[in-house]
C-alpha cells in the first residue's frame, strides 16, 4: 500500500459552510423539552450558526390572528410562541434562517395542505394582507432583537414551490408574484435585510432561468439563491417506513454545483448560494438516516461542499419531527442526526468530528481530509468510500496510509487519539436491532442504547522521525474515523519506571 505524503504547508482553508445552517422540524416543535435538549447537545458539540424549518406562519405558531366579533374586525399579530422559539435559539447561539411559510388559514385562498400537521400551501387570498403580515413579522423581530441582529437573518420565500405538494399547482407565475410582493415588503422595512429563494427541490433546473428572467425584468431584489439536494430515488413504502435507491455521494456535490452553472451570465450570477436542505433520503421514515452508511456517504460532502456553496443545511438536527404523523418507534428512519431522547446517530458523530478539525487544509482525497489548527494539532478525518445502490457492496475493510507532518525536527514522539463510528461502534441503531427493535425502550434499554452510541476510542504513540510520523489506518465497513495527532513533549521524571508498578525491576525481571 502506497503511503500518501501529507504536505507540511497548508494547501487551503477548510470552509465552515458545513455548519453554517441545520434543518429543524416545524417551528412549533421548538417548544418541546426533547427538542430543546437535542438542540443544546448539538450546539455544545457542533455549534451550528443558523437553523431553518417550516411553519413559521402556520396556525400552530399563531402569528396571524384575524378577528370579527362584537363589532370589531381586523387582524392581530401575536408573537407569544414565536418569541419563545427564537429566544430559545438565540440563547443557544443559533440564529434563525427564516423560511416564510406556510399560509395561515385566515389568509389562505384554498384548503390544500401538506403533512400530518396540515400546513396550508395555497397562495394568499390578498397579497396586500400577506405583505402586511411579512412586515409585521420583520418589524417585530427588529423591535425585539435589534436591526443589526435581524440583518444577519436570511429570509427565504416559501419552500419547494416547484412541487404540487408544497405550492398549489406548482405555479411559477403564482410563486413569482408571491416572491415579488414578499421581497418588496421586506425591503420596505429595511433595504439591508437579506431576502432570497426560490428554495426549489432537486430536479427543478427548469425554474432557474425563468426566475432569473423575472427578477431581472421587474428589478426584484434577490440577495441569495436557495435550493435543496437529495440522493434517493422513488419511495418504496412499507408500513410506517420507506426504502429507496441511493445515488453516490458525488451526486450531492454535483447538485450543489449545478445552479451556479445555470445562472452564469444572469443577474443572479455570483450571489451567495444556500442549500437549505440536503441529505441522502428526502423521506422522514427511511432507515438509512440511522445507519453508519449515512455518515460514510456524507463525509466527502462535508469535506468538499464548502468549495461549491456558501452553506448546506443537513435536514435535520433531531427526530422531533412529525411530517408523516407521530413516529411509531424510537428508531424510525427519521431525518435527525439525533434520535429521540438525544440518541446520537453515526452522522451526528461525523459532524462532531468535523467540529474538532483545524482550519488549515493539508491534504484532501477520496477517503480523507487532513487539517492542522493554530496549536499545531493535526487532525485526520478518514472514511470508507461508498457508491450507492448500483455500486458493489462495500468490502469489510478499507486501508489508508499517511505520512503526517508533526512537530519539528526535535520531535521524537506523537500522541494519536482515534474516534470511530461504523456498523459496530457509535451505532445505537445496531444495538437497537439486537435488542429486538423495541418501539418504546425501557429505561434500562435506553441506557444501553446511549452507551452503544458512544464512538469507539483508542490511543497510540507514533514514532516521529524528521518531523514526520507514519499513520496506518484500517477502516471497517462504513467507518468514519477521526485521528487527532499532537507532538509529545516528554516530562517523565528519571526516577519513574512503569514496570515497577507491579513490583518488578525496571528491566522487567522480578
Amino acid at each position: 500500500m502506497t503511503s500518501i505524503v501529507v504536505p507540511a504547508d497548508p494547501v487551503g482553508t477548510l470552509s465552515d459552510a458545513w455548519r453554517q445552517c441545520v434543518g429543524t422540524g416545524r417551528l412549533n416543535l421548538a417548544l418541546r423539552q426533547d427538542y430543546r435538549a437535542s438542540l443544546e447537545l448539538v450546539q455544545s458539540q457542533i455549534g451550528f450558526r443558523y437553523v431553518r424549518g417550516h411553519g413559521l406562519l402556520s396556525d400552530d405558531v399563531g402569528i396571524h390572528r384575524p378577528y370579527d366579533a362584537a363589532g370589531h374586525r381586523g387582524t392581530q399579530y401575536a408573537f407569544t410562541y414565536a418569541d419563545q422559539i427564537v429566544d430559545s435559539w438565540l440563547e443557544l447561539g443559533i440564529r434563525p434562517f427564516l423560511e416564510l411559510g406556510f399560509m395561515p388559514s385566515g389568509l389562505a385562498s384554498g384548503d390544500q395542505t401538506v403533512f400530518w400537521w396540515k400546513g396550508n400551501v395555497t397562495p394568499p387570498r390578498d397579497h396586500g394582507e400577506w405583505a402586511a403580515l411579512v412586515q409585521a413579522v420583520v418589524r417585530h423581530a427588529i423591535d425585539r432583537y435589534g436591526l443589526d441582529e435581524v440583518r444577519q437573518w436570511p429570509i427565504e420565500v416559501w419552500n419547494e414551490p416547484n412541487l404540487v405538494h408544497f405550492w398549489q399547482g406548482a405555479s411559477q407565475e403564482a410563486y413569482f408574484r408571491l416572491y415579488e410582493v414578499t421581497a418588496a415588503a421586506v425591503k420596505d422595512v429595511d433595504a439591508e435585510l437579506q431576502v432570497g429563494g426560490p428554495a426549489i427541490s432537486p430536479g427543478a433546473d427548469d425554474w432557474w432561468a425563468p426566475f432569473a428572467d423575472f427578477v431581472t425584468a421587474r428589478d426584484v431584489p434577490v440577495d441569495f439563491v436557495s435550493f435543496h439536494a437529495y440522493t434517493t430515488g422513488p419511495a418504496q413504502p412499507v408500513p410506517f417506513g420507506t426504502y429507496q435507491t441511493l445515488r453516490p455521494p458525488q451526486s450531492l456535490l454535483d447538485q450543489f454545483a449545478r445552479p451556479a452553472k445555470l445562472l452564469a451570465g444572469t443577474r443572479l450570477e455570483g450571489l451567495p448560494a444556500h442549500v437549505t436542505e440536503f441529505s441522502t433520503s428526502y423521506r422522514p421514515d427511511n432507515p438509512v438516516h440511522d445507519t453508519a452508511y449515512q455518515a460514510a456517504s456524507l463525509a466527502p460532502v462535508l469535506a468538499q461542499g464548502g468549495d461549491l456553496v456558501d452553506s448546506f443545511s443537513y435536514w435535520t438536527f433531531c427526530d422531533v419531527f412529525e411530517e408523516e404523523n407521530i413516529p411509531t418507534s424510537v428508531f424510525h428512519g427519521g431525518f435527525g442526526m439525533l434520535g429521540h431522547r438525544q440518541l446520537r446517530k453515526p452522522v451526528f458523530h461525523l459532524y462532531a468530528f468535523m467540529a474538532r478539525m483545524g482550519d488549515a487544509v493539508l491534504a484532501r482525497g477520496a477517503d480523507h481530509l487532513v487539517t492542522r489548527d493554530a496549536s499545531g494539532r493535526v487532525t485526520v478525518l478518514a472514511w470508507q468510500p461508498v457508491g450507492g445502490t448500483d455500486a458493489p457492496d462495500e468490502p469489510g475493510s478499507h486501508a489508508l496510509r499517511l505520512s503526517i507532518p508533526v512537530g519539528d525536527a526535535t520531535t521524537t514522539s506523537a500522541y494519536a487519539h482515534r474516534s470511530r463510528v461504523d456498523d459496530e461502534h457509535g451505532n445505537a441503531f445496531t444495538a437497537w436491532r439486537r435488542l429486538g427493535r423495541p418501539a418504546s425502550p425501557s429505561r434500562r434499554q435506553l441506557d444501553l442504547l446511549h452507551e452503544a452510541s458512544e464512538p469507539g476510542r483508542s490511543t497510540t504513540a507514533l514514532e516521529v522521525t524528521g518531523g514526520r510520523a507514519d499513520l496506518t489506518l484500517t477502516l471497517s465497513r462504513h467507518e468514519v474515523t477521526l485521528v487527532e495527532i499532537e507532538a509529545v513533549r516528554d516530562e517523565t521524571p528519571p526516577w519513574l519506571h512503569d514496570a515497577r508498578i507491579l513490583g518488578r525491576a525496571a528491566d522487567g525481571t522480578p
